[in-house]
């Protein structure tokens, strides 16, 4: 039985620990140090431990790691309002769990109920009789919490689908991590972190040209032929153009 990489049987995609770390660090890259120090406030020496840990295993803080470069980057860009989508992306693209939910809200139309019972559905779909009714409704619940934090769902008890605001940095964040792990073209779509903001193709590629045209990537669409490159945001930010 392959092993489920996700940290939502414990915890959430952890935004407000994030958004310390990377506050305290974003210049001097010191982010395990930061965590280790309690930049997030926890009360005892073991919520530092676990804290640091599923921080760790969700985001790594590899600076040899493009991704990460990427998601670094932009952060350092991005508004206030984008930061948990941009911190969400990134979770969805590593996190098992989170990605198999992305149909969950595929699936909701906005202002109908993302119901914990639909998650739950999913995970048992996914993981058939490999989790307990209580361990199941937990790890459902740690899922939606991450959507809220990500401002696709509102409300403690009604979980009510929402569109919150993609904007073209968003988007390009999605795209370039799909182009990170190796997507290219009509392909980059299809990403887990692409279909997780929930657009149309349409959409996407309307966001697209706007990331062109404020000289984030470089996108053509001429017939069925989609040709997708961040050449210069690439060069930008140290990395080189190769798959990982």
């Amino acid at each position: 039985m392959k092993k489920v990489k996700s940290i939502h049987g414990a915890r959430t995609m952890m935004f407000s620990e994030l958004e310390k770390v990377m506050s305290f660090s974003l210049e001097n890259n010191l982010y395990i140090e930061a965590m280790g120090d309690n930049v997030f406030g926890k009360k005892s020496s073991d919520g530092v431990r676990q804290t640091k840990g599923y921080l760790k295993r969700l985001y790594g803080f590899d600076m040899q790691y493009p991704p990460f470069v990427a998601f670094k980057y932009f952060w350092k860009i991005s508004d206030q309002n984008e930061k948990p989508l941009i911190a969400f992306v990134f979770a969805v693209n590593k996190d098992d769990l989170l990605a198999e939910s992305v149909q969950v809200l595929q699936s909701v139309k906005p202002g109908e109920k993302a119901t914990i019972e639909l998650f739950e559905e999913v995970i048992e779909k996914y993981h058939p009789n490999q989790y307990s009714a209580n361990t199941r409704r937990s790890m459902a619940q740690n899922i939606a919490s991450s959507w809220k934090q990500a401002g696709f769902i509102e409300g403690k008890v009604k979980n009510i689908r929402t569109e919150p605001e993609l904007t073209y940095r968003v988007a390009c964040f999605a795209f370039l991590l799909a182009y990170l792990f190796g997507d290219r073209g009509d392909f980059i779509w299809n990403n887990i972190g692409v279909k997780s903001l929930c657009l149309a193709e349409s959409k996407l590629r309307e966001l697209a040209v706007e990331c062109t045209k404020r000289d984030l990537m470089q996108y053509q669409n001429a017939g069925n032929v989609t040709a997708i490159n961040f050449t210069n945001t690439l060069n930008k930010i140290g990395i080189h153009d190769n798959k990982n």
